[in-house]
């Protein structure tokens, strides 16, 4: 495959809004591209200066022969894992759902998407 090729693949990207000492930005990075990773005062920016960090990351790959990793679709995955927790912490958890008024399984999705 050509760069052109991987770059319409559906890659996972992930974007922070950052505000700290050295002022307000847009970090983002490629989920399944280790270390492809750019910064920008704005989302365009963002977007554009992650596109080129992308084709940069397949270019070097492909002249020294690495694999390139493909995104993964979500029909890959159930939706559903097994977490064993101490029972101390189950039973937290059940009071926290039930004060909250939702399930168990609603509560630790909403822990878990935090």
């Amino acid at each position: 495959m050509e760069v052109k090729d991987y770059m319409k693949l559906p890659y996972t990207r992930m974007v922070q809004e950052i505000n700290d000492e050295s002022g307000h930005y847009f970090y983002g990075s490629i989920l399944e591209l280790d270390g492809c990773q750019s910064t920008s005062d704005t989302l365009m920016g963002l977007y554009e200066s992650l596109n080129e960090a992308m084709e940069g990351y397949f270019e070097v790959k492909q002249e020294n022969n690495l694999p390139i990793p493909v995104p993964e679709t979500t029909n890959n995955y159930s939706g559903k894992f097994l977490v064993r927790i101490p029972k101390s912490l189950h039973q937290r958890l059940v009071i926290e759902a039930e004060k909250e008024g939702v399930s168990l399984n609603q509560l630790a999705l909403y822990k878990l998407a935090l």
